[in-house]
C-alpha cells in the first residue's frame, strides 16, 4: 500500500486534535467562504460549496459558523478576501510536494512556506514543476466493514474506478465530479466510511527506505499542514509499513 496514504489515514483520526485547536474549522470556514463568493450561495447550485458544506458538517462545524461563512463569501456579511494560491516545492529525498492554500496575503504566505521548505532539507519550485506528476481524484477511505464484492457492487454503478486494499482499510478513486454520486450511493446502501475527498494522487511514488529520509519528509509535511493557510498538502513519498511504524514510535 501506498505510505503517504497510510500517513494520510493516520492524520485523519487524530483530527480531534486539530479540532480541539480550532484549526481545522478555521480551514473549512475559509473553503466555505472562497466556494460560496466564487460560485454562489445556494448550495443545490454551487458543486463545490455543496461538497465544502458536507466536509464542514462531518467535522461537526455548526450551522450558524456555516451560514455566516456561506454569507461573508456571498458578500452579505463583511468579512476579509481569501484567495487561492498553490505552491509547488521537493521535500527532502526529492518528494515532490503540492501546497494549497487560502490566503488574504500572498506574499506572507508564499515567504512562509519557501521559509519551511529551506530550513528543513527541502526547497520551492516553479509552478508547472510538480504538479504534472499528480492528477485530481475523488478518494473515499472506508473500514473493512463490508466485503470486497459488495463494496463495488455499489461503487462501479455510481462512477468508482478503482478499489485498492490499504491493509485495514478499503480506498475507492473515482473522477472529480463522480464523488458526490459516490458518496451518496455509499450512504443510500448503509456502507459507512471515514473520508470522502477531492485529493491529488501521485502517478508514481519516491520510495522512503530508512527512518531518517521518512522523519525528515513527514516534519515538512507537518509543519506545512500546520500553518494556518495552508488547506491542503499532496506528496508522493511511500514509506513502508516497518519505516512507518520506526517513525510514529
Amino acid at each position: 500500500m501506498s505510505g503517504h496514504s497510510k500517513w494520510a489515514t493516520i492524520k485523519h483520526k487524530k483530527g480531534a486534535q486539530d479540532k480541539a485547536r480550532g484549526k481545522l474549522f478555521a480551514k473549512l470556514i475559509r473553503q466555505l467562504e472562497v466556494a460560496a463568493r466564487e460560485g454562489g450561495g445556494d448550495i443545490n447550485a454551487n458543486a463545490t460549496l455543496r461538497t465544502m458544506f458536507q466536509k464542514a458538517r462531518d467535522a461537526s462545524v455548526p450551522m450558524d459558523t456555516i451560514e455566516r461563512a456561506i454569507k461573508r463569501g456571498t458578500g452579505e456579511l463583511e468579512g476579509v478576501r481569501y484567495e487561492q494560491v498553490s505552491y509547488e516545492g521537493y521535500a527532502p529525498a526529492g518528494v515532490a510536494v503540492i501546497i494549497e492554500t487560502l490566503t488574504d496575503n500572498r506574499n506572507r504566505t508564499g515567504a512562509d512556506i519557501r521559509s519551511i521548505f529551506s530550513k528543513n532539507g527541502g526547497s520551492m519550485a516553479e509552478p508547472g514543476a510538480v504538479s504534472w506528476q499528480f492528477e485530481r481524484k475523488g478518494v473515499v477511505i472506508l473500514p473493512k466493514k463490508v466485503t470486497e464484492d459488495d463494496l463495488m457492487l455499489v461503487a462501479l454503478d455510481a462512477g468508482a474506478e478503482d478499489l485498492q486494499d490499504q491493509g485495514d482499510t478499503w480506498q475507492l478513486t473515482s473522477a472529480p465530479g463522480d464523488l458526490p454520486q459516490l458518496r451518496a450511493a455509499l450512504e443510500e446502501a448503509s456502507i459507512e466510511f471515514d473520508s470522502a475527498d477531492l485529493t491529488m494522487l501521485p502517478s508514481q511514488a519516491v520510495p522512503l527506505g530508512n527512518e531518517g529520509d521518512a522523519k525528515k519528509v513527514l516534519r515538512v509535511i507537518d509543519l506545512l499542514e500546520e500553518h494556518d493557510d495552508v488547506q491542503n498538502v499532496y506528496a508522493n513519498f511511500d514509506i513502508p509499513d516497518a519505516i512507518l511504524e520506526l517513525v510514529e514510535a
